[in-house]
């Protein structure tokens, strides 16, 4: 058995989440020594008592196996934190889920993604607005990520959809739960074009405490968030706070000023969020050739090991060639020809004086 059942394992513990379960992972090393250690060893390693409870309890009802294969049967897969396919742009969230369930597909493309929020209760203004911008933007090859709900993020989705885009939606509940229910047929066409993703364990139902938190990963998937229409409370303003808090931009579409609809999307404007028009302000943010691009040539060519072994060097902080040739041990040749593959496919950047910085994609 790999160690994926184990991260699957935890996942259905009640009180471990991101933080606690890489507390783990760097104590044990492996999630199915943590998952198979003594509660004294749990402890030691920095649980508190009443999560201790919680995982010796859980962990003695749960049949991995029986998980695994009911997962297997649905045709979901599972992406943990230490996968290459997991989402790069996520990755770099402080608190990244460890473990995806996907429905479809995530492919390198989808880096070039942005989110498009919005309220439940979209007026004609902000239906019209979300199609129009979505379709344009889709249609250049842009994903488009969202959260599966009524209102803009279903008229996204299909937005997307209709432009023969890919579209992502990361939902409050187990990836096999579709909610709202009369979302069925579009949720079956984002997994044919696209994913459904979660971070939520198998059968989970839409619990009102997951729907925050699942934003953070709407916001951590994307450059951009793009909210259309939101009012004073409205959850897009919590997915937006959250691309704040990543380092991405948030965009906003004006509105009337008589509108309640428009007051979160107004307040955000004078909060310095970019003012969107048309679609060729989101592309301008995004700067969709050169991205493109640098996609276009890291499919072409893959990640090799030695690539690898730089990523995990460079920092946000300058490092000069000679203290990479000596952390790898690799010759000044073999260190400046990957370095070169990696500017190309921007993931790392010469910042002058033969130093290097990791781009973070």
């Amino acid at each position: 058995m790999s160690d994926v059942p184990y991260w699957v394992g935890f996942n259905l513990v009640s009180g471990i989440g991101p933080s606690r379960f890489r507390r783990l992972l760097g104590y044990f090393g492996t999630a199915e020594t943590a998952w198979r250690a003594s509660p004294r060893d749990l402890a030691l390693a920095g649980l508190d008592a009443k999560t201790l409870e919680s995982l010796v309890s859980r962990r003695a009802r749960i049949d991995l196996d029986r998980e695994m294969d009911r997962i297997e049967r649905a045709g979901v897969l599972l992406v943990t934190l230490e996968d290459d396919s997991y989402p790069p742009l996520l990755r770099q969230v402080t608190d990244a889920p460890p473990l995806l369930y996907v429905r479809g597909a995530i492919r390198t493309g989808d880096e070039l993604a942005i989110a498009v929020v919005g309220t439940r209760r979209a007026t004609v203004y902000g239906k019209q607005v979300c199609e129009q911008l979505t379709r344009e933007v889709a249609g250049r090859g842009v994903t488009i990520v969202s959260g599966l709900a009524r209102g803009i993020d279903a008229i996204a989705h299909r937005a997307a959809l209709d432009a023969g885009g890919r579209t992502i939606a990361v939902v409050a509940s187990g990836v096999d739960v579709v909610y709202p229910p009369e979302h069925r047929s579009l949720a079956h066409e984002i997994v044919d074009n696209g994913a459904i993703i979660s971070e939520y364990p198998f059968g989970a139902p839409p619990e009102a405490g997951n729907f925050p938190a699942r934003n953070r990963i709407i916001s951590g998937m994307t450059r951009l968030t793009l909210v259309v229409e939101a009012g004073e409370t409205s959850g897009a303003l919590i997915t937006a706070n959250f691309a704040l808090e990543q380092g991405r931009d948030v965009l906003a579409v004006p509105g009337s000023i008589l509108a309640a609809g428009c007051i979160g999307t107004n307040r955000l404007i004078q909060q310095g969020a970019k003012l969107v028009q048309n679609a060729d302000d989101v592309l301008d943010e995004l700067d969709v050739g050169t991205v493109g691009r640098q996609l276009e040539f890291r499919a072409m060519v893959p990640e090799d090991p030695i690539e690898r072994s730089l990523l995990n060097i460079l920092t946000g902080e300058p490092a000069h060639i000679d203290e990479i040739v000596r952390q790898t041990n690799l010759p000044v040749a073999t260190v400046s020809s990957a370095l070169a593959l990696l500017e190309l496919k921007g993931m790392a950047r010469h910042v002058g004086g033969m130093s290097y910085v990791t781009t973070g994609r």
